[in-house]
């Protein structure tokens, strides 16, 4: 599977301190927590995983047949995420 960047994920993971092997890392072993089925050209999701230093990573992804297209990634704060960083707190 490749592997494609979106620019405001490679803006973002730069500004962020996230590394393209932690995105791909938290892509291979991380839980999918949200699905846009209905997002176009092609679904996405959002990937939750831990890093080594227990620390929460959330990537928003789509997937093709032969791609991966990364859009953006962050790190998920309680203020916005309970469930210990799976469901969105509303407000």
């Amino acid at each position: 599977m490749k592997f494609i960047y979106r620019a405001h994920a490679i803006e973002r993971m730069f500004q962020r301190d996230i590394s393209t092997e932690l995105v791909e890392e938290a892509i291979k072993k991380g839980k999918i927590i949200e699905e846009y089925l209905d997002d176009k050209p092609y679904p996405s999701f959002l990937v939750l995983y831990f890093d080594n230093l227990n620390r929460p990573i959330h990537v928003v992804c789509a997937k093709n047949k032969e791609e991966i297209i990364i859009i953006t990634t962050y790190r998920p704060t309680k203020s916005k995420w309970g469930n210990n960083y799976q469901t969105r707190i509303l407000k």
